[in-house]
């Protein structure tokens, strides 16, 4: 059970990430250029094929302009609602 929590808990982050990509109104393209990183990495990052680290986490909020404590408040309402919903 763990593992299946752990893969919604990274479908989530994703997904938070993608949205404030969006909604930044910038491409993936330029939110790599911004970490001086090529378009794969965030690519990669957001199809699920790469998992962040913390620093790497935490410059992609900054890049684009986000709260990271905010994203990760997101993030911990939704782990406890997979734990909920594993308990029942």
């Amino acid at each position: 059970m763990a593992g299946s929590h752990s893969n919604v808990l990274h479908e989530r982050l994703r997904s938070l990430l993608i949205e404030a990509r969006s909604a930044a109104g910038v491409t993936q393209a330029e939110l790599a250029a911004q970490l001086a990183r090529p378009q794969s990495f965030v690519s990669k990052i957001e199809r699920g094929e790469r998992q962040l680290d913390v620093v790497e986490f935490l410059g992609i909020a900054q890049a684009l302009g986000v709260d990271p404590a905010e994203l990760i408040a997101k993030l911990a309402n939704s782990a406890s609602t997979v734990a909920k919903g594993q308990r029942q």
